[in-house]
């Protein structure tokens, strides 16, 4: 029996998306070409495999940790996933070279280094351990310069993002950068809540998105009741960039809903500020010791449900955070929206329900 026009336009529609992030998920080895943003204290074993076991790519948030309870994390990952997954390493992690250790004789596949430029001795001890590199750049020039320097994709990540932010946005540096660097795949990041955009993105040349705030308030995060329900109370315009309060002590922006916790930052800013110029402190503590207030506040909120005083970093799409979901729910909601929009254009708007991608998901007990 031949197909009905509808199933034949949704047909086509899956097809014609699995070709466009071909080149992703062939990088990843997954059946989808979305990587899990990494957001520390969330992104650990239990979200991790579940965005994996989703066919998505799962990346644990290294963030502060220790060689030995990253060891432990990647262990526990291991333990609830056989499916590919990745490990975020911050560059200026004073035990890195322990890290990228650990991580090599886990077999991970995928490094992912962030925070900074990674140098070249780091990324060659890498993919000599036989792993693939994965950098971020918020420029066309730096994304080249890491390319030569043997990075296998790069991800450019907008203001739009949570966390830890460059000050340019998705939309401008996609059209920087996407026309212009063919060498690597390149993930998209910031902002993203519809597979709508994500396809828009797709078809400007991304091999495949990153996404982070859609899955802080998953079933499957640990994250405490409260900071999911600040998620799903938010709307875009509550979560706002910190200011850097003196050129002297650079700061780098970090999006997050705004509450007591961001005015204390000012509070902690000036001090360590006033610390630096008496000479207490050189520029590098000073700047450690920014990274640390972080760290703590952001502990607080997701893990102690700190809500007020701590750090509920989150991107700007967190207004379309509406209910907690499961992460497979999440994945197969952005495919269909991809999937129904390409079908409408085809000639006929698709059901959400109907337009789904088959994923491989854990049989449910």
């Amino acid at each position: 029996m031949p197909e009905a026009p509808q199933d034949a336009l949704l047909s086509s529609a899956r097809t014609h998306l699995e070709r466009l992030w071909k080149r992703g998920t062939d990088f990843l080895g997954t059946p989808t070409a979305i990587m899990g943003g990494a957001m520390s204290w969330v992104s650990e074993k239990n979200l991790v495999a579940a965005i994996s076991n989703a066919g998505g790519f799962g990346v644990i948030a290294c963030g502060a940790m220790t060689p030995d309870m990253l060891a432990g994390q990647i262990a526990g990952t291991q333990a609830l996933t056989d499916k590919p997954f990745g490990v975020n390493l911050i560059t200026m992690h004073p035990q890195l070279d322990d890290l990228v250790r650990v991580t090599l004789e886990a077999k991970v596949g995928h490094v992912v280094l962030a925070g900074g430029v990674p140098s070249g001795a780091t990324i060659k001890a890498i993919k000599d351990g036989g792993a693939k590199v994965v950098a971020f750049t918020p420029a066309l020039a730096l994304g080249r310069r890491l390319v030569r320097q043997g990075v296998d994709a790069i991800v450019i990540e907008g203001s739009e993002a949570g966390g830890h932010i460059g000050p340019v946005s998705l939309t401008v540096l996609a059209q920087e950068i996407l026309p212009h660097l063919h060498e690597v795949p390149v993930f998209v990041a910031g902002g993203l809540g519809r597979g709508e955009a994500m396809l828009s993105y797709l078809e400007m040349g991304a091999s495949g998105v990153q996404l982070g705030t859609l899955f802080a308030a998953a079933t499957e995060s640990i994250a405490h009741p409260k900071f999911k329900k600040a998620f799903i109370r938010a709307n875009a315009r509550d979560a706002m960039p910190s200011v850097e309060l003196d050129p002297r002590l650079p700061v780098i922006p970090v999006r997050g809903l705004v509450n007591q916790g961001t005015r204390r930052f000012l509070d902690h800013q000036a001090d360590v500020r006033n610390r630096m110029l008496a000479g207490e402190l050189s520029k590098d503590e000073a700047q450690l010791q920014i990274e640390h207030f972080w760290a703590g506040a952001l502990r607080r909120a997701v893990i102690d449900g700190d809500v007020e005083t701590g750090s509920v970093m989150a991107g700007q799409s967190v207004g379309m955070v509406t209910a907690e979901k499961p992460v497979a729910q999440i994945i197969q909601e952005v495919i269909d929206q991809a999937v129904s929009a390409l079908a409408s254009r085809r000639g006929g708007a698709a059901e959400p329900d109907q337009a789904a991608l088959p994923l491989e998901t854990p049989p449910r007990d």
